[in-house]
């Protein structure tokens, strides 16, 4: 028999991340650059908001993009992290899309370049 401590932690609802939120200047321009990112493609659209929505249920279901009137004025506390197999090649294709490299950085065994989106949103690919 399980003990009740045990079976309390296992049976306990945990949280996901279901939506990813950007606040932006231009929602559809940039959920145009993060749909060519990600492959997530648009379900909803509106002049101050766009969803896009993931291809599979595997990972964060959707990107939302809200219209807000204040610019970016600092670094995010929080951001994207981005996988790929080829790197080098990956940056290049973001790069075309409107994206900028702004470092590369090594540790803990791997590394990753430092990206902002065309707003200016801090993103990681490695």
């Amino acid at each position: 028999m399980i003990p009740t401590q045990a079976r309390c932690k296992t049976s306990r609802m945990s949280s996901f991340v279901f939506n990813v939120t950007f606040d932006c200047a231009d929602p559809r321009a940039l959920s145009r650059f993060w749909s060519e990112v990600t492959g997530y493609e648009p379900t909803e659209e509106r002049d101050d908001f766009v969803r896009l929505r993931a291809p599979d249920d595997r990972g964060v279901r959707h990107l939302l993009f809200f219209k807000v009137p204040e610019p970016k004025t600092v670094k995010n506390r929080m951001h994207v992290d981005l996988a790929t197999r080829d790197v080098d090649a990956e940056v290049a294709r973001l790069i075309e899309l409107g994206a900028t490299e702004t470092d590369r950085r090594e540790g803990n065994g791997t590394r990753w370049v430092v990206m902002n989106d065309p707003e200016g949103n801090e993103f990681c690919i490695g």
